[in-house]
């Protein structure tokens, strides 16, 4: 069995691990991880011929000079990057929560990277397996690392805060999200609470919302008084411009014994960034970045992936935001929509999905705030939605409504498109 110690020479010699088979880099180390569908360790001797320099497996038929075996590959490749961080020594912010953490990173990442040489999780390799491929991403000319952590079960916030070891932490909020998976909304909060916990133990900093009673109940409880930097910081004031007459948040910020007001013209949609712009500004002038190079690094960057993104059709204007969603996420892009001033407002939701037990309370709450909102037209999507449709627009599936509006198209409206990812929806924005 190969040692940890030496996996990690070997590593520093060829410091580029992959998990895939199907995209190999040559030069690469080999991961045969194991899904309930997938075991890696069938792969790894194809993944070496493809141009994998070894394969780390932990099934003991393999035999290959070029397979290291080690009795648990995920664990291997977990110790592996907690290793990698120490020794690296590289300063890590982690971001978790239940809306808002892949903004709130993008954000901070642009701030900080205005001053300093800064890595961010990419895409979604935010879990078990992601934040591992994360830390073993960074080099020794990276100066912060910016961590996302997701979870969709109890206990996953305190593994993976155990291996990147965090400095610095943020929870964006603490909602209704996986509920399936949690059980509660009380497992929500004890499991994304486990950061805070994390930090009071290595006597690191979180930034937070001081405003909000759930993280500030979490502060009290780990007893982070003394670490803690609420939002505002270095600020004598900061809200939402309510002149803007653009779709896009707008802030003002007032500094200090200055009189005059900074404006940060953000090409976000939605008054619930607001926190999340709140945050990288916070973090960046608590870590140095002068306010003019915060500005701007918020103003340039751009939302994708469908996360609050204002999308200009031939036809109409769409706020798509269909990355995913869960009642807390719903509920404040539909109470945003219904404050934007328009005549024609088209609302089409997809449902939401992993709410286990509460999800028929959900649906049935989330279609009736809906219900109470005068918009000019309203689509449901989604089986979860159906018996709370009634009189309205309802469709099993992306697929079919995309149909319908084929034969009958919205124009001139802005248009809400929100649901769960696995709903589909970038087939309804298709027809718009």
């Amino acid at each position: 069995m190969t040692t940890i110690e030496d996996i990690y020479q070997f590593f520093l010699k060829n410091p580029v691990v992959t998990t895939d088979s199907r995209n190999i880099q040559k030069g690469s180390i080999f991961f045969a991880l194991k899904g309930d569908n997938f075991d890696g360790n069938k792969f790894a001797l194809e993944a070496i011929k493809q141009g994998c320099i070894a394969a780390i497996v932990d099934d003991p038929d393999i035999e290959d000079d070029q397979c290291f075996y080690v009795k648990d590959v995920l664990e291997t490749l977990q110790s592996l990057s907690n290793i990698h961080r120490i020794i690296l020594g590289t300063r890590v912010l982690a971001i978790t929560g239940t809306n808002g953490k892949t903004t709130t990173k993008e954000l901070i990442s642009a701030v900080l990277s205005q001053k300093y040489r800064v890595y961010a999780t990419k895409g979604n390799l935010n879990n078990h397996i992601g934040v591992p491929l994360t830390l073993l991403s960074l080099t020794k000319d990276v100066d912060l690392a910016v961590v996302e952590m997701g979870a969709n079960h109890p206990g996953e916030i305190k593994l993976l805060s155990s291996i990147a070891e965090p400095d610095y932490g943020i929870i964006t909020n603490i909602g209704k999200a996986h509920l399936e998976g949690f059980g509660s909304f009380d497992g929500v909060k004890k499991t994304k609470g486990e950061l805070y916990q994390n930090i009071a133990e290595k006597n690191g900093f979180v930034f937070y919302n001081p405003e909000n009673l759930i993280l500030s109940e979490l502060i009290d409880r780990y007893r982070l008084e003394d670490q803690s930097i609420p939002y505002g910081y270095g600020l004598e004031n900061v809200s939402i411009n309510k002149s803007n007459k653009s779709p896009y948040l707008c802030l003002d910020i007032q500094l200090p014994n200055e009189l005059s007001l900074i404006t940060i013209e953000t090409k976000l949609v939605g008054s619930y960034n607001y926190e999340n712009v709140l945050a990288a500004i916070t973090v960046g002038l608590y870590l140095g970045v002068s306010i003019d190079s915060i500005k701007i690094a918020i103003e340039d960057y751009t939302p994708s992936n469908s996360r609050s993104q204002l999308v200009r059709t031939k036809f109409n204007e769409v706020i798509l935001d269909a990355y995913n969603a869960n009642p807390s996420s719903m509920e404040v892009a539909i109470n945003n929509f219904a404050s934007i001033k328009n005549p024609n407002k088209v609302v089409i939701v997809g449902e939401m999905l992993e709410l286990g037990d509460y999800s028929a309370v959900e649906h049935t709450r989330i279609a009736n705030l809906i219900k109470s909102i005068p918009f000019s037209s309203v689509i449901f999507i989604g089986t979860r939605f159906e018996n709370d449709a009634q009189n309205l627009l309802f469709f099993n599936d992306s697929e079919s409504c995309a149909k319908f509006l084929v034969e009958n198209p919205i124009k001139n409206s802005l248009i809400l498109l929100k649901g769960s990812r696995g709903v589909k929806l970038e087939k309804v924005m298709e027809q718009l």
